[in-house]
């Protein structure tokens, strides 16, 4: 069973996740957080697999603040988003899946990141029009012009957190 935290500050909408998911019994939702500060808290009290991030949350956070915190954890993030980043972060996330989205969606996204992070080829299933899985060879492909390299994302990242 893949365990997963739900990081979304509409209550609703993060039930509705929590819905979504668990209508697959592959998946089990062990928290929902609002902010940064839960999210990291559900974190170290769950060990989720994989997070499903907003990327636009209470308080002052961001989905990307707290998926560098989260990363720091060992804790993988899959973006969920009303729009997608400008440009692949394959540093912070694993892909994101943009909304709207149905149960048959967000059960996809799940399963092709749970093959990322196993390392398997996903040969079953095609993606879902709202989302997008993050790698080297698709962020070289997809963006053109510049694509900022591993370390200076990472290091924007990091210094930005430390002022918080």
């Amino acid at each position: 069973m893949l365990k997963i935290l739900v990081v979304e500050d509409d209550v609703q909408l993060a039930t509705t996740i929590k819905y979504l998911v668990e209508d697959n019994p592959r998946y089990y939702v062990v928290a929902t957080a609002e902010d940064a500060d839960t999210a990291i808290d559900a974190a170290e009290r769950h060990q989720p697999h994989i997070a499903l991030v907003d990327l636009h949350l209470a308080n002052g956070s961001t989905g990307f603040a707290v998926a560098a915190r989260l990363q720091q954890l060992d804790v993988p993030c899959l973006f969920v988003s009303g729009k997608a980043p400008s440009f692949p972060m394959p540093d912070l996330a694993l892909g994101c899946l943009t909304k709207p989205f149905t149960a048959e969606d967000v059960h996809r996204a799940l399963s092709l990141a749970e093959d990322k992070l196993r390392g398997r080829e996903a040969l079953r299933m095609k993606l879902p029009l709202n989302l997008k899985m993050y790698g080297d060879d698709e962020a070289k492909a997809d963006t053109p012009g510049f694509i900022p390299s591993r370390p200076s994302l990472r290091t924007r990242f990091e210094h930005w957190i430390s002022a918080l």
